[in-house]
């Protein structure tokens, strides 16, 4: 019977299915302690993908091995992105499919090379299988059977899906806990479904509401968000002091200074970034906490860049690598910025390693501050030297010596490389200082990290550190005899910033 061909490669290929979540790190729980909606989704989700392909290829067991294969490709994703990142794949990453062929050194190399083989052997032995193997349906089933069976397929996966997707199943936004929860293609799907919906945050105007007229010319401010800096020292006492010198130099005589809590471990930079900017939690946004530029920032929201603007400020952003990178070219405008300048506006000379380094970086942002002489100027500088992967990168001749007091346990290269490009983060962080102290009136620096490097063989080696990086708020003309220590999270540092410049009224910072 034709329809007993169909059925037994399509129960085999659910099944197999649920197998190949077993390999899921975090693991999910078993299927039958699942919700029975969740378990609806997954079979619903299934049995559609596998309609979708006995369209293209007329071959069930050939349909099966490619929906294996797409979905074994997601599982080595996923356990990718966790093994780096701590985080499970979610369905917002999706889009990083496309940017893994527009910047393949960011994503690919982190993949692995066991992973990418495996990937790449399921897709050519179901392709090769499928062709060789087995015969089409055409063969002995007439256009109108085909047509009935497909039909059938699919009003049964619809049932189920539309059953289970009914139930709208509640999710935390704990990534981890809602695949451990829902499995890989309900937690997939629920979080499309969250994004889906419309966003009706109520955004309090925090800038605006205590804003403070200016008695006086208003001062410019320079805010870095520099790319995985933080005090690396705390991990390893051999490291030397030396390695963050004006940093610590500044850090004394800054305003206030400290540690500061980022939603993001080794990786996902725009949500450090929108959660300074926009001064808004990761609890308070939902699913867009994943990336708040994909819908949330698109329809215009307060930002410190828009309050600055309303104030009479030019804002400038400078990040060297392309604009359309994370839709950023799209969203600045929309978050209050007058210009975006990226990587065009360096050359080749300018790289330190495979980026942008962060001494070019710096003389381009002092050129802009000694351009800007007749309005006040607010530049938001996005660094690019230090991001990863650490391990494509070589330990140079003298690194060793130079970077450390004693010797570094062994795995510790990423490290090595890690503290080189820190460096040079210290050294734009005091030629901005230099800059900005030269330049008449008051001036501002903020700096701090987005998140801490990707290194497990390091943190493995040494000590893990608590995701938190470092922060500094310092002034010209404002030089603290005790610079004040203040740990706090990354969505109140903007606030705690312009409130410090006296540009919006005293308010309590929430400490960490």
């Amino acid at each position: 019977m034709p329809w007993l061909d169909v059925a037994m490669p399509l129960f085999v290929g659910v099944g197999l299915s649920f197998l190949l979540e077993c390999q899921l790190e975090p693991r999910a729980i078993t299927p039958w302690k699942r919700h029975w909606a969740s378990l609806c989704i997954h079979i619903g989700i299934w049995f559609l993908l596998f309609v979708f392909e006995l369209v293209l290829f007329q071959r069930p067991w050939f349909a099966v091995f490619n929906v294996l294969a797409l979905l074994l490709l997601v599982v080595q994703v996923n356990n990718a992105k966790y093994h780096s990142l701590r985080e499970p794949f979610i369905f917002q990453d999706f889009e990083y499919f496309i940017d893994v062929l527009k910047h393949p050194r960011l994503y690919l190399p982190f993949l692995g090379v066991a992973r990418t083989l495996i990937i790449a052997a399921g897709f050519i032995g179901a392709l090769y299988g499928g062709v060789s193997f087995e015969p089409s349906l055409f063969e002995w089933m007439s256009i109108k059977d085909f047509l009935i069976l497909l039909i059938s397929l699919m009003v049964f996966g619809f049932g189920l899906f539309w059953l289970g997707a009914n139930q709208k199943l509640p999710v935390t936004f704990d990534a981890e806990t809602d695949l451990k929860q829902l499995g890989l293609l309900t937690s997939l799907w629920r979080y499309a479904e969250e994004e889906r919906k419309d966003c009706c945050f109520p955004i309090k105007d925090e800038f605006t509401e205590s804003a403070q007229a200016s008695d006086g010319a208003l001062p410019n401010l320079v805010v870095v968000q520099s790319e995985s800096f933080f005090d690396a020292r705390r991990l390893f006492s051999g490291i030397r002091t030396e390695v963050l010198q004006e940093f610590d130099a500044i850090k004394t005589s800054a305003v206030c200074h400290g540690q500061v809590e980022v939603p993001a471990w080794g990786a996902n930079t725009v949500r450090t970034e929108f959660a300074f900017l926009s001064g808004l939690s990761a609890e308070s946004i939902g699913v867009h906490r994943f990336n708040p530029y994909r819908k949330l920032a698109k329809q215009g929201i307060l930002t410190l860049a828009s309050f600055l603007k309303s104030l009479g400020y030019r804002t400038v952003c400078v990040h060297p690598y392309p604009a359309s990178f994370y839709a950023r070219d799209k969203v600045f405008p929309l978050l209050g910025f007058d210009e975006f300048i990226d990587i065009q506006s360096f050359n080749i000379a300018d790289k330190t390693g495979p980026y942008i380094g962060d001494v070019a970086l710096a003389e381009k942002v002092c050129g802009i501050l000694e351009a800007s002489s007749t309005q006040a100027i607010f530049v938001f500088v996005i660094t690019m030297e230090n991001h990863g992967p650490l391990h494509l990168e070589k330990v140079s001749e003298g690194d060793v010596d130079r970077l450390y007091s004693t010797t570094p346990p062994e795995d510790c290269e990423d490290l090595t490389i890690y503290l080189r490009h820190l460096g040079n983060a210290d050294r734009m962080a005091g030629m901005l200082r230099d800059r900005l102290d030269d330049l008449p009136g008051s001036n501002w620096l903020c700096w701090y990290g987005d998140h801490v490097p990707i290194m497990p063989k390091v943190y493995a080696a040494t000590s893990t550190p608590s995701g938190r990086t470092d922060y500094l708020l310092w002034a010209k003309d404002k030089a603290q005899g005790d610079s004040a220590h203040l740990d706090l999270k990354v969505e109140n540092l903007s606030a705690l910033l312009l409130q410090e410049m006296g540009l919006i009224g005293i308010e309590k910072i929430e400490k960490v």
